[in-house]
């Protein structure tokens, strides 16, 4: 697991500039594959699920999370299937907040 984990969230502003180019490359790497950059604008995955049961307890973490976190991502829940995304509304972009919170949302499996 990345030690992305482990960072603290640190809280945006709207003066918080979106990371771009190579800083946007090097902390997608650090965070690994699973998750998707996409249009260097917000980040997207898709988890699978034995069940619609276990993808709603998994939904209801990842809750608990965005609410400790006051940061929200966008839920597609389905049977057996969770999609997650996020990005950092006021940044209008992706910040390193948000890789952190991925791999936040990721330690919740």
């Amino acid at each position: 697991m990345t030690d992305l984990v482990s960072r603290d969230f640190v809280p945006f502003t709207k003066k918080t500039a979106p990371l771009a180019g190579a800083a946007l490359d090097a902390i997608a790497a650090e965070l690994g594959g699973s998750w998707q950059v996409v249009e260097s604008h917000h980040l997207e995955k898709s988890y699978a699920f034995e069940d619609f049961a276990t993808a709603l307890a998994f939904t209801n973490r990842v809750g608990e999370l965005a609410e400790s976190l006051n940061h929200h991502p966008d839920f597609e829940l389905g049977w057996g299937r969770v999609k997650l995304t996020i990005w950092s509304h006021d940044a209008e972009g992706l910040t390193e907040s948000d890789f952190i919170w991925a791999a936040k949302a990721d330690a919740l499996l």
